[in-house]
This record gives C-alpha cells, structure tokens and sequence, in this order.
C-alpha cells in the first residue's frame, strides 16, 4: 500500500495543499539554532558596546532570511519541488534571491565580530583575516561562484542528481544561501571586507549578473524536451506536461529572475548619484577655496596719496 503510494506521487497542488509542510530534523535544527545564535549575539553585543547597540533592522533582517528559508524549505513550496520544475524554481529564487541578501544585510560575521571577546574575539579576528577569507570576500570570486552555479544546478546532470538523492538536494539548498550570501554582501551590509566595491562598480556587478539568469531561464524555456529524468519516475497525472512544467519554471527563473536583480540597482544608482553630488560640492568648494587664497597673495594695494597740507618734521616724518 505504502509503495503503491509513493509510485502515485503527491496528490494536485490545489486548496488545502497549499498549507502543506514537510520537516526534516537537520533544517530544522539549523534554522533554530542560527536564531538562537544571532539573538545571543545581539543581547552579548549589547552588554558589551551599550552606547552602540545592534541594530534593529539588521535583526529583522536576519529573522526575515530564516522565515523565507522555512518558508522554501518548511511549506508547500518544499513538499512539491521534487514534483514540479516550477515550484523548484521558486524555491530557488526564495532562497538565493530573497533570503541571501537579507542574510547579507544582517551582517552576521560583523556581529560575531563584536559580540565574542577574549579567545573567541581572536579567533574570529583572525579567520576573518585569512587568505581564505579575503579570497571568498573578493567580489570576482563571488561573481565567478554565482555565475557557476545557476546554470550547473539547472542546465547540467546535477540537478537530476539533487531530485534522486536527497542529501545532494539539501547541500544545493545551503548552496544557493552561502553563494547568495558572497554575492549580495558585495551590495548590503556592513560584514568585515578588505574590499568595498564603488556604487558604480556595484551597479555594473549587478548588471553582468543579469544575463546570467537570463541565459539559463530562456534555455529551459526553449527546450524540446524534458530535461531531467527523475520527473518520471514521480509518475504525476496532473498539473502541467513535464514539457510545460520545464518552460514554466524557465520562465519563471528569466522574468523573476531578472526583476528581482533589477530592484537593488534602484539604490545603488541613487548612491552613486548622491556620492557624485557630494563630490561635485566638495570640489567645488576646494575651487572656491583656491581662488579666495590665489585672490588674497596678490599684489597690495596703492599707497593712497599724501595730503597737500602735509608737512615733514625734522626727522622727515608725515604730519
């Protein structure tokens, strides 16, 4: 009965399947205990640095990233990505588009950072100084990383690989946060980096990432044919073809995709514009300043002209 089960698959993703879940003890486990984690680092910053607290919106932040991870991984979203192409990629997206860059914002190696003392502080101190460290934090090697692994984990074998083994499909999870996370530190948060990207730079990183999702949504929109075999063996009779499904979620990766990599250039153009305006004001004050000192070494003053009635003294003095 159970085996007869698992050969029909999950039933439609209609009504009350939308309120389905699913937890695994690992997931679980983590996501609880990065909050526990986080939340005592923000009460140690706290009593540590009480004139500079934490900040509010970087806890959000952070609790705002673990509920979109539960949210991929807990919900309807989790149970059907092994049953629809579509729903995978939404749960991609989730993770690497909504919930890395949150995890960025929240700047959680700062707070490590400021929160240990003693030993740990030194630890902590000089991992963030390794060579591994400053490689990871480079803004080339997390664009290279990106650009990667979102066609590898949907264009290749591997991602049929994650659908037939389930501990490959949770490491590609933590994949999309820790690559999502190196890419979008490059734009938010305050985490310790030896390099700090210019808003133009960062504005044209964001473009080049662009075509990135673009080139993998269309290329899983114009396939001929189903792409993965796993999807077979679900042996689903409803919803969408396996054909349909596929070009649906390449949709979904391109238009999505895109748009949500569109959203942060809004700020980082509007930084760049006011950094240029600041420049713009302190060069010309300095040319102001210039001109106000090449104005006050030139040459004195005349003499104004002697009195008629003027007389000398005997030491030839002016009277």
């Amino acid at each position: 009965m159970i085996a007869a089960l698992a050969d029909a698959g999950l039933p439609p993703l209609q009504g009350s399947q939308f309120a389905s879940t699913q937890f695994d003890f690992v997931p679980v486990a983590m996501i609880v205990g990065a909050l526990a984690l986080y939340l005592w680092g923000v009460r140690r910053n706290n009593a540590l640095h009480p004139r500079h607290p934490w900040s509010v919106g970087k806890t959000t932040a952070f609790i705002g990233a673990l509920f979109t991870t539960a949210v991929a991984i807990f919900s309807f979203v989790g149970v059907y990505d092994g049953e629809l192409f579509w729903d995978h990629m939404v749960q991609h997206l989730l993770l690497i588009m909504v919930a890395a860059p949150l995890f960025a914002i929240s700047s959680p190696l700062e707070l490590a950072w400021r929160s240990t003392t003693g030993t740990a502080h030194l630890v902590v101190t000089e991992s963030l100084r390794s060579p591994v460290a400053r490689v990871l934090g480079h803004p080339a090697v997390a664009f290279v990383l990106y650009a990667i692994l979102i066609p590898m984990s949907h264009l290749t074998t591997w991602y049929n690989l994650t659908l037939e083994n389930e501990n490959l499909h949770n490491a590609e999870h933590l994949a999309f946060l820790i690559v999502g996370y190196l890419f979008w530190r490059q734009i938010f948060g305050n985490d310790p980096n030896c390099y700090r990207l210019h808003p133009a730079l960062q504005f044209f990183y964001l473009f080049l990432a662009i075509p990135i999702d673009t080139f993998t949504g269309l290329s899983l929109a114009g396939a001929a044919k189903e792409l993965f075999p796993a999807y077979f063996a679900t042996h689903r009779n409803w919803g969408p073809s396996y054909v349909v499904d596929l070009h649906a979620g390449g949709s979904i990766m391109w238009v999505v995709g895109d748009t949500l990599m569109l959203w942060p250039m809004i700020p980082v153009a509007l930084r760049w514009m006011h950094m240029e305006e600041r420049k713009a004001v302190r060069i010309d004050r300095e040319l102001d300043a210039q001109a106000a000192e090449e104005a006050g070494a030139g040459p004195s003053p005349a003499q104004p002209p002697r009195s008629i009635n003027s007389t000398r003294t005997p030491s030839g003095s002016v009277q």
